[in-house]
């Protein structure tokens, strides 16, 4: 859990502010994510909000369309609220959880092979179920993907269409992962499901390099033939998600380096310990 900063807000909605999720550069977060407590003290949620930049309208569409979503892999959306004016904002069930750059840190370097070939083989199959149910992420980055004790959970729901409507630019956007971002969306162009295709591969790219764009030859060789596949600026050439499934399902969850794991205890054990700001006494007069 990262130390709040002087303009994060000190509630989201009901609930106050125990730190931020993120310690990203402003300019790469798609919303900002804050680890919150119901005023009782024995609630914690994580808790999102657009950027200030982001037209709130778009962003809320996009929370109850989240919301109303039950697809394995997604991080789950409780509760959404604002509105008038109060900014929008939403809740998931809290769980200890890092996102993909954090962990990339705390391991100190690019995730060993088995690491990213498990991450790719459950963001294949999260993509896979969202697809052939009509629904495309629209908002896949290293940022969206949450790694937890028990697998991973994508968040930025809808970061795309939230940024700009079809038809507009998206590309050089604030909150939008250029190297995530298909070519054909970043001019403007309908979310489909190819486009979570190429933030795929653009994300176990930065899983094993470090970098979303990276040269062919960086690639580790199990990568090099479906990362590039799947970073074809032609949409039609792009596999499909289901396409990449080459192993069955895991039996357990996702391995993690040890240095992941003790970030993730580290986190909830500063959770746990976090206290609910004292309110200042008023003098009386």
């Amino acid at each position: 859990m990262q130390t709040p900063r002087h303009a994060d807000p000190a509630h989201v909605g009901p609930y106050v502010t125990l730190g931020r999720l993120d310690d990203e550069p402003e300019h790469t977060a798609a919303e900002g994510r804050f680890i919150v407590r119901g005023a009782d003290g024995d609630r914690t949620f994580l808790a999102r909000i657009p950027r200030p930049d982001t037209d709130p309208t778009r962003w809320a569409i996009e929370a109850e369309g989240a919301r109303r979503l039950s697809i394995p892999g997604f991080l789950p959306v409780g509760e959404v609220g604002g509105g008038g004016a109060e900014p929008p904002w939403c809740t998931a069930p809290y769980v200890p959880a890092l996102p993909l750059p954090a962990a990339l840190r705390a391991h100190g370097g690019p995730l060993p092979g088995p690491v990213v070939r498990a991450l790719g083989a459950a963001l294949a199959r999260t993509l896979a179920t969202a697809h052939a149910q009509g629904v495309t992420h629209a908002g896949l980055s290293p940022a969206a993907v949450l790694l937890t004790a028990d697998g991973l959970r994508l968040g930025c729901f809808g970061a795309v269409r939230a940024a700009a409507p079809d038809g507009e630019q998206r590309s050089g956007l604030p909150g939008l992962d250029s190297g995530s971002l298909a070519p054909e969306q970043a001019a403007g162009g309908r979310p489909r499901p190819p486009g979570d295709v190429y933030a795929l591969g653009a994300v176990l790219a930065y899983a094993a390099t470090g970098h979303t764009v990276p040269e062919r030859d960086e690639l580790p060789d199990f990568l090099r033939e479906p990362v590039t596949a799947c970073l074809s600026r032609d949409p039609a050439r792009r596999p499909q998600a289901h396409q990449l499934l080459t192993h069955p399902d895991p039996a357990g969850p996702m391995p993690l380096p040890a240095p992941v794991v003790v970030a993730l205890a580290r986190q909830s054990a500063d959770v746990l310990a976090a206290e609910l700001p004292v309110p200042a006494l008023r003098t009386a007069h």
